[in-house]
């Protein structure tokens, strides 16, 4: 996995950092943690600057926050509760994960938004409800905009110092990325197994 990353960025330089980081908000099917990290170790090798993958990475994780945000605020919470009802055992996502959401934007308002940019689980979703909640676009794109670029930028760097130690921990890139890919492919296993649907329900 590390391997097709690190090529799809060499071919595609801040683009394909945009592009992967968009579909990772919209669907994960590779992590955030790996492609900014690498994005930042590549930034050692001359062809990427570390800021650029920064910014890359944080335009690419706003826009993909802006369908969730207007899949919320178009179709409305019960709507959306009863589509997850119906198919997010495939999506691995529960009605008590959008509740989950939902609670910490009606603890935190649009700083839950800025918060939840750097709590696993929670990022993406927290779009959701900032838009059945009908939360402003502007602070939406503002608050999103600050979260993502902390979150990348702390990724992003770490990678850039395992960049400046390339012989040390070149050979292990491709096991811990497997190891990685391994982890979530058991994870969305087990929660479309244990998935429980809607309340009350068998």
């Amino acid at each position: 996995m590390a391997t097709w990353v690190i090529n799809t960025i060499a071919a595609t330089a801040y683009w394909g950092i945009v592009c992967l980081m968009v579909v990772e908000n919209v669907c994960p099917p590779i992590p955030s943690e790996v492609i900014m990290a690498l994005a930042g170790f590549m930034a050692t090798q001359g062809r990427l600057a570390l800021l650029g993958v920064i910014l890359a990475g944080t335009v690419g994780s706003v826009l993909g926050a802006v369908p969730l945000y207007y899949l919320g605020r178009t179709i409305g919470e019960e709507r959306l509760k009863g589509f997850v009802d119906r198919h997010g055992r495939w999506l691995t996502v529960s009605r008590d994960d959008l509740d989950t959401a939902t609670q910490w934007f009606a603890r935190h308002g649009g700083m839950a938004v800025l918060l939840c940019r750097l709590v696993p689980g929670v990022r993406s979703l927290i779009s959701i409800p900032a838009g059945i909640e009908g939360m402003a676009l502007a602070p939406f794109l503002l608050y999103t905009t600050i979260g993502t670029g902390l979150w990348t930028a702390v990724l992003a760097s770490a990678g850039y110092w395992l960049g400046a130690n390339f012989q040390q921990v070149e050979a292990y890139l491709d096991p811990v990325s497997y190891v990685v890919l391994a982890v979530i492919a058991g994870l969305y296993v087990w929660r479309v197994v244990t998935h429980k649907g809607q309340r009350g329900m068998p």
